[in-house]
């Protein structure tokens, strides 16, 4: 059983340091999500600090949405120090299968780090796997949409001895041998820029403070997203994207560990 309460509790009393090379998109986003929900944010990427950075850091993010070649190098060095020091590394590869260059660098990061868990959507997932997906620019495909979610985050998990989360209407998070599904979140949500890649932070969030269960934590960290969106979604979302997006992040700084459990609708297999 996922215990989702004593998981947010462990992020609260590590405050983990979470190192960031990712999307400036989404990047401050990235940042206020992490300290929203009690961890500190350091958005560090080039290659002359990039182990510094890491070697005191309790996790990793590589989101490679706004991907350029002086980045890559740096996402190199970071991902083979977090490695050397244990380390956890969450991988975000966003728009894989988009392009050549994004693809090529996805491969590239998976073939020479160890990543704790990959999250990405359905189309992004399926690219990253070797299967053929529909990448609609850093988007999932409505195509890849009828897709079994669980034996594809299986079989990538096996794939990478890592776990995948598989995020959409329904999250699925795997380590290849358990499977959870977390129904948590609201519509909405999808229409806004930046709750991807902010589910990938709060992942780091939980596994920089719970790093011998990744599993847990990245399940965690999706219902903490999940339940965010439904409660901003009571108090702003009819005000507009704008009043909600304010209202997601309102809703993670005060949540509680009660309120987690209570609300929290998983299942696993």
């Amino acid at each position: 059983m996922i215990q989702i309460e004593e998981q947010w509790k462990k992020v609260r009393q590590v405050n983990p340091l979470v190192h960031h090379i990712t999307n400036y998109v989404t990047v401050n986003d990235c940042a206020n999500v992490t300290l929203a929900v009690g961890a500190s944010p350091v958005m560090a990427d080039d290659r002359e600090e990039a182990a510094d950075m890491t070697s005191i850091a309790s996790a990793l993010v590589l989101n490679i949405g706004t991907l350029n070649s002086r980045t890559v190098e740096s996402m190199l060095i970071s991902g083979k120090t977090a490695n050397q020091k244990d380390i956890p590394v969450i991988f975000d590869p966003v728009g894989a299968g988009a392009s050549a260059f994004r693809s090529r660098t996805a491969e590239t990061l998976l073939k020479n780090i160890r990543m704790t868990v990959i999250r990405g959507n359905i189309s992004e997932i399926r690219s990253i796997s070797g299967e053929a997906g529909h990448t609609r620019g850093v988007d999932a495909s409505s195509a890849d949409a009828e897709s079994d979610a669980r034996l594809l985050a299986e079989k990538t998990a096996r794939q990478f001895h890592c776990v995948v989360s598989v995020t959409g209407a329904v999250d699925t998070v795997s380590d290849g041998e358990r499977t959870v599904s977390v129904e948590n979140g609201h519509p909405a949500m999808s229409g806004m820029t930046g709750t991807g890649c902010m589910g990938t932070s709060l992942t780091a969030c939980f596994c920089g403070a719970d790093p011998a269960h990744p599993l847990e934590a990245a399940v965690s960290a999706l219902v903490c997203l999940g339940e965010a969106g439904e409660i901003a979604w009571e108090k702003a979302g009819m005000l507009g994207i704008g009043s909600y997006h304010m209202a997601l992040l309102d809703a993670v700084s005060r949540m509680d560990g009660e309120t987690l459990r209570k609300r929290a609708r998983i299942h696993e297999d």
